[in-house]
């Protein structure tokens, strides 16, 4: 216990053991949805389910406790919500790629960032996009994921004549979705913690009670995750038109891991006294040395998770929560009967209910300058009107790009931004 305290610095962040663990808890709690939510995405691509658990279940442990151990950050870490998406919907079923192209993607996308973790570019790649396209990309990460989840309810259906329209509400799906998303937002206003898994698993006893899915228990040894384990494509990453594939898994991993850490260390008191995150090149190497090995096991990217900051209201405020969070994973491994008993109604719960929380980011803009909301508005309403995030993020770039331009602001375009803009639009004329 003593070498615990001292390697995890618990007197400097007036912390204990008994603290940390529980802190462990309540984060495990509430981003556990991912062990059910992210296989059942994947398998859209015809990935085994079960292996994807195993992947999914690994990559978080091995995430988080990286996370803990070498940044000393109470964050944990797991396949990302949207890049989950994009890797099925953008790439596998928009793109026509295979499966295990993907995975060689997540993998070139993972090795560069560990690049960029090393390297001081780091800091100027973050800094030098637009904070209202940063913005403007969660939101529409958010639409993306709701679109998604009120499709697989059944809330939503194909229409010829508006292409979309509202499906059977009386239905099971529609109505156990609803219920379950309602109750989680209820229970979450209410700060009970693992609202998102209390909403999936009752939507799950509700479905077999009346007989609509069938009961496959509960435990059992882990699946095998030979299926997915290392079956990766490197060769078709060559391809051209995977480029901004890997872009779009970079830029989407890159600031989705940099906003949750700010935004978990500010709650946790953790930033130094210039606002800065310490030891942000360890944090980032955590999170991208995640993604490469998660590539390997057979999953998407591997990121931060907000829900970190739920330890963090208990009292969390080193790596030892991370670490918690981590061996609460690996036990979770023995749980696949019950995840594959979990139907597709009650996962769209969990994703119409982050889809919430991700839009909010559209209250931060800057509604003032119509030449900032503007192109973060384009951005966030094409991901799922293309139903492609890396078409959202390359519209918004380019729209950016010709409106500063054109209103003589060039200036707030930087380097990387125009460099962006010019290989989406390439993109768009030559793919």
């Amino acid at each position: 216990m003593d070498f615990l305290s001292r390697y995890f610095e618990f007197k400097k962040h007036n912390t204990n053991f008994s603290k940390e663990i529980l802190a462990g808890i309540a984060t495990f709690l509430s981003m556990s949805y991912i062990t059910v939510v992210n296989p059942s995405i994947l398998s859209e691509t015809g990935m085994d389910f079960g292996a994807v658990f195993v992947a999914t279940c690994l990559a978080a442990a091995f995430g988080s406790a990286v996370m803990g151990l070498l940044a000393n950050y109470p964050v944990a870490l797991a396949p990302g919500m949207g890049q989950n998406a994009f890797f099925t919907y953008g790439v596998v079923i928009g793109l026509g790629h295979t499966w295990q192209s993907a995975l060689g993607a997540v993998l070139v996308s993972g090795v560069i960032f560990v690049i960029l973790s090393i390297l001081p570019v780091r800091q100027w790649l973050i800094n030098a996009i637009p904070r209202n396209l940063k913005l403007g990309i969660a939101a529409g990460i958010g639409f993306f994921l709701g679109f998604i989840a009120l499709k697989n309810a059944g809330i939503i259906v194909d229409n010829q004549a508006t292409l979309v329209g509202l499906g059977d509400l009386t239905g099971v799906g529609p109505l156990l979705c609803l219920g379950a998303f309602v109750l989680i937002v209820a229970l979450t206003a209410k700060r009970v913690t693992g609202a998102v898994v209390i909403g999936i698993l009752l939507a799950t006893l509700l479905g077999i009670l009346i007989g609509d899915i069938p009961y496959m228990g509960v435990l059992s040894a882990p699946p095998s995750m030979a299926p997915v384990f290392f079956e990766l494509d490197l060769v078709s990453v060559i391809d051209v038109s995977m480029l901004t594939v890997v872009m779009t898994m970079l830029l989407v991993d890159v600031f989705d891991t940099a906003g949750t850490l700010v935004g978990v260390s500010n709650r946790a008191g953790l930033l130094d006294e210039k606002g800065h995150l310490p030891r942000i090149e360890k944090a980032l190497i955590a999170d991208s040395s995640a993604t490469m090995v998660g590539s390997v096991f057979g999953t998407s990217s591997t990121t931060s998770y907000v829900e970190s900051a739920a330890g963090v209201e208990a009292g969390g405020r080193t790596g030892m929560v991370s670490v918690t969070v981590s061996i609460l994973f690996l036990l979770c491994l023995f749980l696949a009967p019950l995840a594959k008993t979990i139907p597709s109604y009650a996962t769209a719960a969990a994703l119409l209910y982050v889809a919430s929380v991700m839009v909010n980011a559209l209250a931060d803009l800057d509604w003032n300058d119509i030449s900032e909301t503007a192109p973060a508005t384009i951005c966030a309403l094409s991901m799922p009107l293309t139903f492609s995030i890396a078409d959202g993020i390359g519209l918004g770039f380019i729209t950016y790009s010709i409106i500063k331009i054109l209103s003589g602001k060039m200036g707030d375009c930087s380097a990387a931004v125009l460099i962006i803009s010019l290989v989406f639009l390439l993109k768009f004329v030559f793919l």
